[in-house]
């Protein structure tokens, strides 16, 4: 059933002749803007050089900009510790500086700062809210002009950063200090001795209005490091912000360079950076970012972080099996981000199935070989299309879902909600879409994470920052719509596993609540059909082809050249013993489709209809017959082809029983 995965110089001189050159561009998208100045190479990337307000000015364009066009603002140092910022711009943000270095952080340096921003958000329409790097000296200007604008900031990343002049480069503690440099802040802040010793308005001093508009923050340090010591800044700064209420985290290092005083050393961690910036600076226009976090996805990340090894399978339909698509995307990053990890990744996506079908065939194409550590469930987009009624819905997801958990307690999921044109259109109604807000409720009811996709893009295009026949395309989405699908995955994990894993962590099995509904199919398998008895014109066919003898159409990858019991003559039939709480038929679906007739346990006989909906498409279709026996009883269904429609064909890849 599963197929799974293979794999410079400027050329203006002032802020109002820089107007002057952009005063016909309208504010869309960077992406479409032509930006001024000398283009050079900057890691594979456009790099345009140019002045505002006088001074010395970059900013780097990414191949594709993300929605609603993100950026980050490096303080000082451009080029230093550049790995977090590659792995940004490979996600579509913008990389930009302007050099203000002599100035210190002063107030005539933030004005330019305001000049610079004012001019990226306005002419070029970037994010109104980037984020602020800040390395070494940087931390003077990026916490100062936060400070001043903390609506203009969505978080702050600092590497080794100064938070108070007075430990660099005065040297009034530990540190080393630098004699000229302390002279050039005298000067740049017009303070004499006494006054810079009592001068209180430091980034340790000035975090009250970063802390009330709840700015992220994440540093790194060395731990002996001579120049900057984070005893004096980093440690004084986070101690500050957390009685203020604000959330920091700090990368340590144990040791920086000899060289450098301790100052510099190796990166460990670009891509927690990259994440850091990218949760919280990706321009959405919703402060939940789009997903429900619930429980944690730690007992995974135990698997990938210290065991080293880590199965992932991808459940869902032709988005799911979409390649490229966000599911090859995915797997990227988890490599990228547990890079010593040996991982299985597992595509189960098999086009036009929902959550129903999900139920039934999940233990076989997931759990084969052993349960997954993280899975990955779409079905909004089908569980819309298909004719499973709500309640069948829900029994899908939720039995999903128990399948999932008590199949493999240690398995964490996730929940997407791909986007579907009437999801949008109940979206903008002010209402939930039906199938979503019955997977939520499973969702909910065993505590697995949801993305809620089909908003996103919904609010998204409506704020701007895309459109639908231009970019996103349709359901099936674009490129750029995988990329806005794995970005939000990405955005999902990285919060999830934001903090380091605790060295005493130890992996707790999910607790498994009382089922959602007694009937779920929960215990769905797969049967094969030529286990049926009294077998009259039902022929067991090896290698069937839904197509053959002229009845043409297009068939899935899967359900054509396998074993299917199958009639076209009517009249014919057979029985099927059982034990469970419900019955049904997977079949192979196409315009030729017939009516069966069946009965259950002597029951009258009742009618249905094969048929899809579908003109030239063979699908493969769930179709549940019964789903609320009594699970400990034998039953019998008893199945015939009718009359009604000739020709009128049944082609059985499996039943499907709903067990115990």
């Amino acid at each position: 059933m599963r197929v799974p995965e293979l794999r410079p110089s400027s050329v203006l001189t002032s802020i109002r002749t820089f107007a002057v050159v952009l005063a016909a561009a309208v504010a869309t998208p960077a992406s479409a803007q032509e930006w001024p100045g000398p283009k050079s190479d900057w890691h594979g990337f456009d790099l345009h050089s140019f002045e505002v307000d006088g001074r010395p000015c970059r900013v780097t364009r990414p191949a594709n900009v993300a929605p609603g066009n993100p950026w980050v603002w490096r303080a000082r140092f451009p080029d230093f510790h550049s790995g977090a910022d590659q792995l940004l711009l490979d996600r579509g943000f913008h990389v930009a500086y302007m050099d203000t270095d002599g100035m210190l952080g002063n107030d005539k340096a933030l004005g330019h700062w305001d000049a610079f921003y004012d001019v990226l958000t306005s002419r070029f329409a970037l994010s109104a809210r980037p984020a602020l790097e800040a390395v070494s000296r940087g931390g003077l200007f990026a916490y100062r002009w936060a400070a001043r604008h903390p609506e203009r900031v969505a978080c702050i990343y600092a590497d080794t950063p100064v938070c108070d002049f007075k430990s660099w480069p005065l040297g009034s503690g530990e540190g080393r200090g630098s004699e000229p440099t302390w002279n050039q802040v005298l000067v740049q802040y017009g303070l004499t001795q006494e006054e810079a010793l009592a001068w209180n308005k430091n980034p340790i001093d000035v975090l009250a209005p970063i802390a009330e508009s709840a700015i992220p923050i994440l540093h790194i340090v060395s731990l002996n490091d001579e120049i900057v010591p984070p005893t004096e800044n980093t440690f004084v700064l986070a101690e500050r912000y957390r009685a203020l209420g604000g959330e920091i985290a700090i990368i340590e290092v144990k040791e920086g360079s000899e060289p450098s005083g301790g100052h510099h050393f190796p990166h460990p961690d670009p891509l927690r950076v990259a994440d850091f910036i990218e949760l919280h600076a990706s321009a959405t226009p919703d402060p939940d970012d789009y997903f429900t976090m619930r429980g944690t996805l730690d007992r995974c990340r135990h698997r990938f972080e210290r065991d080293g090894v880590g199965k992932v399978v991808f459940v869902g339909g032709s988005i799911t099996n979409m390649d490229p698509g966000w599911r090859s995307m995915t797997a990227d990053y988890l490599r990228e981000r547990f890079p010593k990890t040996e991982f299985t990744f597992v595509n189960a996506g098999i086009p036009s199935t929902g959550s129903v079908f999900g139920a039934f065939r999940v233990l076989h194409d997931a759990f084969e070989g052993g349960p997954p550590d993280l899975l990955f469930e779409e079905a909004a987009v089908n569980d819309l299309h298909l004719k499973h009624s709500d309640t069948n819905i829900l029994r899908g997801m939720a039995g999903l879902l128990r399948r999932v958990r008590s199949s493999g307690s240690s398995t964490d999921a996730v929940v997407m909600h791909f986007v579907d044109p009437r999801h949008m259109k109940d979206y903008r109604n002010q209402r939930t879409p039906g199938a979503i807000a019955i997977h939520e409720r499973a969702a909910e009811h065993y505590g697995v994470p949801t993305l809620h996709l089909a908003r996103e893009v919904t609010e998204r295009i409506d704020a701007g920052q895309f459109d639908w026949k231009r970019d996103f395309k349709n359901l099936h989405p674009s490129p750029y719509g995988h990329r806005l699908y794995s970005a939000s995955i990405r955005r999902l994990l990285a919060s999830a596993w934001e903090a380091p894993l605790a060295d005493e962590f130890q992996p707790v099995n999910h607790v498994m609540p009382e089922p959602i509904d007694p009937f779920s199919f929960s215990a769905g398998d797969l049967v094969d059909p030529n286990l049926v008895s009294d077998r009259q014109g039902f022929e067991w066919i090896e290698r069937c082809d839904p197509r053959a003898g002229g009845v043409g159409g297009n068939v899935r990858e899967g359900f054509y050249n396998v074993p299917m019991l199958v009639s076209t003559t009517p009249e014919s039939g057979f029985s099927f013993s059982f034990t469970g709480r419900g019955v049904g038929l997977l079949t192979a679906s196409g315009p030729d489709a017939g009516i069966i007739e069946y009965s259950i346990d002597g029951t009258d006989w009742q009618s249905l209809d094969l048929k899809t909906g579908h003109p030239r498409l063979h699908l493969p279709t769930i179709s549940v017959l019964a789903d609320e026996l009594a699970g400990e009883a034998e039953h019998t269904l008893r199945l015939r082809l009718s009359g009604d429609r000739q020709p009128g064909a049944c082609r059985i890849v499996h039943l499907v029983v709903n067990g115990e």
